[in-house]
């Protein structure tokens, strides 16, 4: 377990909130600000247009006024239309501050619940655990972590909760956390950048882009071209100048056709390419310029910028060489420079260039987003440690396989609402069979767990007192479903998850098991023998894991697998008609069933 250094800034949750919620005012005040500038610029723009207008019906008609009037509202128009577009952009990150700090405080309110990025792009229904711990959707694990603003940092989040890190991993991540947690303006500054940059990067497509083959493999090529156009400029000169005659000069122009002609196929490849991609990269540029700017002192995080170093020169800088090539191909719209764009093969000069560009850095975008993707993911968790300051880090242990937690609870709930719990898996007791009536928070359990040993072993805190595990596989059976298309049973669904959790208990981490209702779908009989076998099988395989029920007849595996399986419950009682639930585990079996009470609650005559 990494120890928490002292880092500068960090602040309880009532004091978070209260930083959110003044920082709130000020972007509002800041918004309320610049939208006044942008109405009276828009006012001031069209008073000065229709003042031009006058002006010019005064001097068309004639009268005493000279031309040179119309050159004073024309400045102010063209002053106010010059400084309009700033006023925009002032405007536009105020207005996303704004949302940056209501999202922030509707996370600590508990009023984030559809209003964030869901992730279910992300979602496989045959992962073993993703739809069953509601990783993904509105209101899931993703929704609450998720503060990435590009698309490289959602789906680097997403498979550091699908995919378990290594404890190496898991352990500089608390470190750059850490580092991260009370750095609110950078995580500020990337959501603001980030909101444009995701609306533009399509991070395949580009990576793609960069990786693909050069459309100019010679040197000879941009050799030529330039030796042809240097020549051009020298037969122009001579024939204005030094009577060399034109001659000269057509011959060379002649050349210049021909060599175009020959290369007119991959130059259109490549400026097409480009005009497809440049935005994008342009985007990208002010997002890595901002994180270049950062010094941090946990080894993850630098070697995150460092890897945002090339030659040298950072991956900023190598960006902004190729929108500077972009804007000299845009001077041949000039209309007096396009004659001697012409002579010069200046489209086909740029396009080699480009082109040389891509091969030198295109390279390395995919790094470069991997990057950005990275440091999105732990700006992530360090804004859901600031959040939640009371939650630690678990700590990771080497040995025999275990899960033990203290005051473990739902991170997905209130802490007003959240009972939290003590589970202990590992050394004599490998398994809990979890047994209670309806609504009494036998499901709950083992999401509770599950999703915490996923925040864990992403790098991430957990909800709990505290937690100690060792590296785990895990697998679940919480939402197993029938398939009309698939012409699969609920009942071979969930046999064939099961089948799916003994093989990863056979992998190289042990795993982690929480069936639900385990074999629900057959009679008592056949429901007993099989989950016997399956828990049995499971525990010679190392494994370790929580299985609920209503069949109290299934709490018999414990008495003939004890000591390494015990019996735990939870309780509810019925109290002027109304159930109610202290949500407490207890050990050992329960002993009534709330099912005909419930039944007769909501009106069934039973």
């Amino acid at each position: 377990m990494v120890e928490e250094r002292k880092v500068p800034g960090p602040v309880e949750t009532q004091d978070l909130h209260a930083v959110y919620r003044r920082r709130l005012d000020d972007r509002k005040r800041a918004l309320e600000k610049w939208t006044k500038r942008d109405q009276r610029v828009a006012d001031l723009r069209l008073l000065s247009f229709v003042a031009a207008v006058v002006v010019g019906v005064v001097i068309y008609r004639g009268l005493s006024l000279s031309r040179w009037w119309l050159a004073v509202p024309a400045g102010v128009f063209v002053a106010l239309a010059l400084s309009h577009e700033p006023i925009r952009r002032a405007g536009d990150r105020a207005r996303r501050a704004v949302d940056f700090y209501s999202k922030g405080l509707g996370r600590l309110e508990g009023r984030w619940a559809g209003l964030g990025v869901q992730g279910l792009d992300f979602l496989d229904l045959e992962h073993p655990y993703a739809a069953d711990l509601d990783l993904f959707g509105q209101g899931s694990l993703f929704e609450r972590l998720c503060t990435a603003r590009t698309r490289a940092g959602e789906e680097t989040l997403a498979q550091w909760l699908l995919e378990p890190a290594t404890p190496e991993m898991i352990r500089e991540r608390h470190v750059a956390v850490l580092e991260l947690r009370p750095q609110l303006n950078l995580r500020e500054d990337l959501e603001l950048l980030g909101v444009v940059v995701r609306a533009g990067i399509d991070p395949a497509a580009l990576a793609a882009w960069g990786q693909s083959s050069r459309e100019f493999p010679r040197k000879t090529t941009l050799v030529l071209a330039t030796t042809l156009g240097l020549l051009a400029t020298a037969g122009l000169v001579g024939w204005l100048f030094l009577d060399t005659g034109l001659l000269a000069f057509l011959l060379v122009l002649c050349s210049e056709a021909v060599f175009a002609q020959r290369v007119a196929g991959p130059v259109r490849n490549v400026l097409a390419a480009v005009d497809r991609r440049t935005h994008d990269l342009v985007l990208l540029a002010e997002l890595l310029h901002r994180l270049e700017r950062e010094t941090f002192e946990s080894p993850l995080l630098q070697r995150l910028v460092k890897s945002l170093q090339t030659d040298g020169l950072p991956a900023s800088a190598q960006i902004r060489r190729l929108a500077r090539l972009l804007h000299l191909l845009d001077w041949k719209r000039n209309q007096l420079f396009a004659p001697f764009a012409a002579i010069w093969l200046w489209t086909i000069q740029i396009a080699l260039r480009i082109d040389v560009w891509r091969s030198g850095s295109g390279q390395r975008i995919t790094r470069w987003l991997s990057a950005i993707g990275e440091f999105e993911a732990l700006c992530a968790l360090a804004s859901y440690a600031a959040e939640n300051p009371a939650d630690p880090f678990p700590e990771l242990v080497p040995g025999p396989v275990c899960f033990q937690a203290e005051g473990i609870g739902h991170p997905l709930l209130q802490p007003a609402v959240c009972i939290p719990n003590d589970i202990a898996l590992g050394g004599v007791i490998r398994v809990l069979i979890v047994s209670g009536s309806n609504m009494s928070g036998k499901s709950t359990l083992l999401r509770t767990v599950g999703i915490n040993a996923v925040l864990a072993l992403a790098g991430a805190p957990v909800r709990a007192s505290r937690i100690r595990l060792t590296p785990l596989a895990v697998g679940a059976t919480l939402r197993i479903q029938d398939s009309l298309q698939a012409g699969r049973s609920r009942f071979y669904a969930e046999i064939t998850r099961v089948r799916q959790m003994v093989d990863r208990a056979r992998g190289p981490l042990p795993l982690l098991f929480l069936f639900d209702e385990l074999f629900n779908g057959t009679n008592s009989h056949d429901r007993c023998v099989g989950a016997l076998g399956v828990v049995s099988g499971l525990i010679d395989l190392g494994a370790i894991g929580l299985v609920t029920t209503h069949d109290l007849a299934l709490a018999q595996i414990a008495d003939k697998l004890a000591p390494q399986v015990a019996n735990v419950h939870f309780e509810d009682r019925l109290e002027d008609e109304k159930m109610l639930f202290d949500y407490r585990m207890r050990p050992g079996v329960v002993q009534h069933s709330n099912a005909l009470a419930l039944m007769r609650a909501i009106g069934l005559e039973v």
